[in-house]
């Protein structure tokens, strides 16, 4: 983890990073006021982000912790399509994710981690793989009796996806997480509209959101110069 957190990010970085935590704790404290596994979640999940977009293996230490938090989370509300997927692949890919990004420093930097190019041929495998998890997990997720079955899913599609992509550090595990957070925010609106103390969730996820695009937008910029300074 770098040792100075106002130098290591930009400003635009900064404000991303303080909008979102600012956002997050008014809605907890409009909608919720008393989970503040939650509160820690959303706060811990946005860290993770923005130093994930920086492309540093710091961020994916934070998304185990906040897999684990986020699992247990799902588990109150019978999400647990969620609650597996967190905690039996999100968390366990994550640690993958860390290990492949320690393993893979930039020009020995290893706040920084070496973007990979992945060829169509794996894109093509990792979609084939996706969809035999999905439905394996469909049938699971349907014996377990998960509150809206398809929504869940999904997102066990998205999760599985973006987890992959980040494993082999490819640009697009932002996008994957993105259309996550999207699948994401239906569930938790659904969720509020029985408790709506859940739309705090709902926030965290629109914050994730933002992150993650730009996350992908970043990721894209510093691959360019990796490649440039690879070809100079």
């Amino acid at each position: 983890m770098p040792t100075s957190f106002t130098n290591y990010f930009s400003k635009k970085e900064l404000l991303l990073w303080c909008s979102s935590v600012i956002l997050i704790v008014i809605s907890f404290c409009l909608f919720d006021k008393e989970n503040y596994s939650t509160l820690l979640a959303s706060l811990v999940g946005v860290t993770s982000l923005i130093f994930c977009a920086k492309g540093n293996p710091f961020g994916q230490f934070l998304m185990v912790i906040f897999s684990l938090i986020y699992g247990v989370i799902s588990y109150t509300f019978a999400y647990y399509g969620e609650m597996i997927t967190y905690l039996g692949m999100t968390l366990p890919m994550s640690v993958f994710a860390l290990i492949s990004w320690l393993k893979n420093p930039y020009n020995g930097n290893r706040s920084q981690v070496q973007i990979n190019h992945i060829k169509r041929g794996e894109y093509f495998f990792a979609l084939i793989l996706t969809a035999i998890v999905t439905v394996i997990f469909y049938f699971i997720l349907k014996a377990l009796h998960t509150a809206n079955l398809a929504p869940s899913t999904f997102s066990v599609t998205t999760s599985f996806l973006a987890v992959y992509l980040s494993f082999r550090r490819s640009p697009y595990f932002a996008l994957a997480y993105a259309a996550n957070d999207i699948v994401l925010i239906v569930l938790w609106i659904l969720a509020s509209m029985t408790d709506i103390r859940y739309f705090s969730v709902v926030v965290c996820f629109l914050a994730f959101l933002v992150n993650d695009l730009y996350g992908f937008y970043n990721w894209k910029k510093m691959h360019r110069k990796q490649m440039k300074t690879a070809v100079s």
